[in-house]
């Protein structure tokens, strides 16, 4: 049993909610020694977690250094305004949240010390009894810095993030939105219209559902997650979501039109192009033998790390890991980004046009 000075010795984190991510969170946190504290409004839920050994405790902890909130994306704000103008919490604790949709979440919550995240990760397991604490292990997670974020807190979280063993990737809010709108709400939505069809047939005829072989399964897989969070998702998120399934309608359209003239040549392009992008689709993690760290010198004040993640983010380049290196001889510090080698002269080209200095190698 762990005593009472080895408990306060350990790094402390809050996880609100214990479902899928939630749990998924605090196991991987205990495993890597850190102590664990849980809250939910579901009072079995919370039950069941603590008696499974997900979390250490059930309740609040004013001296946890970072806190997830793991609820629907409606309800974050408000819970992290309440977190933070907690008497007695921690006043450098980090608050961040995991839900699918960044723009609104971040604006309402408009704190220094609170990060936007989601973790692209996930399972057609539903709740606490699918925690695992692999699930981040090769995953993007997405950090939605702002100009005003606390310059230290984002760096401790990336670290977090980065011992669960995700690879955080840091965005703007709004295109964090844009882009999960293509690559996961409405593959989602997809998925679940696809599925309800082809139910629906079933009735009729039955032999359909055992007709349904790997490719379908494939694609219908993410139907099978919790439905529950979908509703606050496509609210939020409803201006991409909206623009990105008129992309698909039309070109839907576009196929049944080939498919009614029997255009073969132009089919056969479109699954060609398909092919080709899906087999290059790139793998969870990058070889750290084709990274290079790139090392800007920085004034120490808000707005330079939006500044100069945005550039990336602007010029479709991925950054596998950031860190601040503080001056403790003034009010300057180095920002040090690591990208693909193959994007690094791109990036440093672009960061140097804004006026500062830049320095590349490999980390090979």
């Amino acid at each position: 049993m762990t005593s009472r000075t080895e408990a306060e010795a350990r790094r402390r984190a809050l996880v609100v909610g214990t479902g899928l991510i939630g749990g998924s969170i605090a196991l991987g946190l205990r495993r890597r020694g850190w102590h664990v504290s849980g809250r939910d409004a579901d009072a079995a839920r919370l039950a069941e977690a603590l008696e499974t050994g997900v979390i250490d405790v059930a309740g609040d902890d004013p001296a946890a250094e970072v806190v997830f909130v793991a609820i629907p994306a409606a309800a974050v704000a408000a819970e992290v305004a309440a977190l933070l103008a907690t008497p007695g919490r921690r006043p450098d604790a980090v608050v961040t949240d995991v839900s699918g949709v960044k723009t609104a979440v971040v604006e309402a919550a408009d704190h220094p010390r609170f990060i936007g995240g989601h973790p692209m990760a996930g399972s057609e397991q539903i709740g606490l009894g699918g925690a695992d604490p692999d699930l981040f292990e090769g995953a993007v997670w997405v950090l939605t810095p702002t100009s005003a974020t606390d310059l230290g807190a984002f760096t401790r979280l990336q670290g977090v993030v980065g011992a669960l063993g995700a690879d955080a990737l840091v965005l703007s809010p709004q295109d964090h939105d844009r882009l999960v709108a293509v690559v996961s709400h409405v593959p989602h939505l997809v998925a679940a219209t696809l599925m309800n069809a082809a139910a629906s047939g079933a009735e009729e005829n039955g032999a359909l559902l055992r007709l349904a072989a790997g490719g379908f399964r494939d694609m219908t897989r993410v139907a099978a997650g919790h439905p529950g969070i979908w509703p606050d998702i496509c609210a939020e998120n409803a201006g991409p979501i909206s623009e990105a399934l008129g992309t698909l309608v039309a070109e839907l359209t576009t196929m049944r039109a080939r498919v009614a003239a029997h255009d073969r040549a132009s089919i056969l392009g479109v699954l060609q192009r398909a092919s080709l992008a899906r087999r290059n689709l790139p793998a969870r993690l990058v070889r750290p033998d084709n990274l290079s760290e790139l090392r800007i010198p920085v004034p120490d004040r808000h707005g330079v790390l939006a500044e100069i993640t945005s550039l990336a983010a602007d010029g479709g380049i991925s950054i596998y890991d950031i860190e601040i290196a503080h001056s403790a001889e003034g009010p300057r510090g180095v920002l040090i980004l690591v990208v693909e080698t193959s994007e690094a002269g791109r990036l440093r080209e672009a960061i140097e046009a804004r006026g500062y200095h830049c320095r590349a190698g490999t980390l090979a």
